[in-house]
């Protein structure tokens, strides 16, 4: 209770004062982003560059170190393990064998061959092929961009164009910094973290549809304010409920990647990001971006005029 009392019930922070230096940073973090990414490229996973999925449990807690070196050397190219939900649950990832669909299933013979008894059941045994790999880029690719048209639009229709560049230029930010973050610790990129980023671009455009609306009411309620003033005054507005709203999303998320295990490991870290990354942008890009256009009070009230601008 204390400390609930100690949060300012109105919030007074001079937000675009500092607007430059958010932007900046922002910056900063897309042009890093971009720059790890060119380098390191992303960790893309069966999904995406096709390969041999074998999903085991064995009858003992499984020795990755051993079951990784024996796998290694049957000459089938790369090989990864990952332990998830317990030590007796492990999947296995090979690299797609040269060949057809008989060359797959050979290899596949063979790891279940070199497991032998080890194994007490193999839950999932996939092959995913570089056809259905590519049409698996190309259909993730178009999600994002038109998941991204659609928000734009919306925007468009519900606010202004102004409102709609800002909040487009804000997504882009965010989905761009993710993508930057999973090229640098080499996340597996997949289909689960591909739906993550398309959910940080839906938690993000919440966010600044709420601080978005605030400031078209406090448009139409101060109509001469200035607008460097006006757009602080409609982010303090709306601080304490995009903070805890962030809190308590970042406290379940934090959860689902210590305890669920390594199979959402990376949906919940790329959430975690994602989701931070989003409600700064909210404040922090997008608002900043409009104290950059001709907002117009017409527009928000039905009468002529301007906000009076202040640099």
């Amino acid at each position: 209770m204390a400390l609930i009392q100690r949060v300012p019930i109105a919030p007074n922070f001079n937000f675009m004062r500092r607007r430059k230096l958010f932007m900046a940073l922002s910056a900063v973090l897309v042009m890093a982003s971009v720059a790890i990414f060119a380098i390191r490229g992303l960790n893309l996973g069966v999904d995406f560059r096709g390969g041999i999925m074998i999903e085991i449990e064995t009858k003992e807690a499984a020795n990755l170190g051993d079951l990784r070196a024996r796998l290694g050397n049957l000459g089938l190219g790369e090989v990864t393990l990952q332990e998830f939900g317990n030590p007796n649950d492990v999947l296995i990832n090979v690299q797609r064998q040269d060949g057809a669909e008989k060359e797959q299933i050979a290899a596949i013979n063979l790891i279940k061959q070199e497991l032998g008894d080890e194994v007490a059941e193999y839950r999932r045994t996939e092959f995913v092929g570089p056809k259905v790999g590519g049409e698996l880029k190309k259909a993730g690719f178009l999600a994002t961009i038109f998941s991204m048209l659609g928000i734009a639009v919306y925007i468009w229709f519900r606010f202004e164009w102004q409102f709609a560049m800002a909040a487009v230029i804000a997504l882009l930010h965010d989905v761009i910094a993710t993508i930057g973050l999973m090229a640098l610790i080499q996340l597996e990129f997949n289909l689960s973290t591909l739906a993550a980023i398309l959910t940080v671009a839906g938690y993000s455009i919440n966010d600044t549809v709420v601080i978005f609306d605030r400031v078209r009411e406090t448009l139409r309620k101060y109509k001469k304010m200035p607008l460097l003033e006006l757009l602080s005054l409609s982010i303090n507005g709306t601080l304490i409920r995009t903070t805890l709203t962030s809190v308590t999303t970042l406290i379940a998320l934090l959860s689902l990647a210590v305890f669920g295990g390594e199979v959402i490991r990376g949906f919940s870290i790329a959430l975690i990001f994602g989701v931070a990354v989003g409600t700064f942008s909210s404040w922090g890009l997008a608002v900043p971006i409009l104290s950059h256009t001709n907002l117009r009070v017409g527009l928000m009230s039905g009468e002529d005029g301007e906000v009076e601008k202040k640099s």
